[in-house]
């Protein structure tokens, strides 16, 4: 399968996902001719080796779990396709939908991101969850986000691989390269997909996950524009520090040290995001060029 001229190739992570493979794999490549599909085995201990074997498809094995992001990078680094497309090992995503986000490539794009539905979502605290991510990342990039989260996307190859080194090893990548794309002045489309039920168990947790998660929304902050987030938090402390002085200036008649804890924290918060945001120039200067 082609776009234009430009070949694509695909690349799924996969950690114990034999079931979910066995019934994916065929139905993949059924759906078009693509330049090559590659399996990165993520340390699983069931039969994810044998099913890719059995459907002669290419097989990244590494030897212990490195995480959902590591496996991306690693498929990234080793498809060769001017163009990738990312699907999740589990099943959820639906092989039939990559013609229409390749078509939609064809239109500009960089990055298109299969975005679900509240319907598609696992369950409602993960609709929630993602609600509250889309509209914070649509607030920070100014430009609306239909889907921060999702694991199916197309990405144009050589744009996606300047920010491997940005991208964490856990579930969190699509979130960092969607930002880092934004960030860059690269485009971003979405076309909206219905997701699967998956077999088996989700290797996400809602515990240790839902923190990880909640680290993701200071996370979007920080990737794209800090100041987004330090400003308004230094203005509060500044605020604060206003209205306890004037309390006590008409209760005590004095000036505080709450008042000067508050304001000087006010101050503090204002440089880290000054100081944030030129790091974050920084780290993005290449592709700016």
């Amino acid at each position: 399968m082609t776009v234009g001229e430009l070949t694509v190739s695909v690349v799924i992570p996969a950690k114990n996902e034999a079931r979910n493979l066995e019934l994916m794999l065929p139905k993949l490549l059924s759906s078009g001719e693509f330049l090559e599909c590659i399996v990165v085995n993520d340390g699983s201990s069931d039969d994810t080796v044998a099913v890719c074997e059995a459907n002669g498809v290419t097989v990244i094995t590494n030897p212990y779990s490195k995480g959902n992001g590591s496996a991306i990078k690693t498929g990234a680094k080793a498809a060769r396709g001017d163009i990738i497309v990312f699907l999740d090992g589990d099943g959820q995503h639906r092989p039939e939908d990559i013609p229409r986000l390749l078509e939609k490539m064809t239109e500009g794009f960089d990055m298109v991101v299969g975005a679900r539905g509240r319907k598609s979502q696992a369950d409602s605290y993960r609709a929630i969850a993602n609600g509250i991510y889309n509209r914070l990342a649509s607030w920070m990039t100014g430009q609306k986000v239909d889907d921060l989260t999702s694991g199916f996307r197309v990405v144009r190859a050589n744009r996606f691989r300047e920010f491997l080194y940005l991208l964490p090893n856990g579930f969190s990548y699509p979130t960092t390269c969607t930002m880092a794309f934004f960030r860059s002045g690269y485009s971003v489309g979405y076309v909206s997909v219905e997701t699967e039920r998956r077999l088996g168990d989700s290797h996400i947790s809602l515990l240790k996950d839902g923190i990880r998660f909640l680290i993701i929304i200071f996370k979007v902050g920080t990737l794209y524009s800090p100041l987004k987030i330090f400003f308004p938090v230094a203005a509060g402390f500044f605020a604060t520090g206003i209205c306890y002085y004037l309390y006590t200036l008409t209760t005590q008649g004095r000036f505080t040290n709450m008042s000067a804890v508050l304001f000087m924290t006010s101050v503090l918060v204002f440089l880290i995001g000054l100081v944030s945001e030129q790091v974050t120039t920084l780290m993005y200067k290449d592709a700016d060029r």
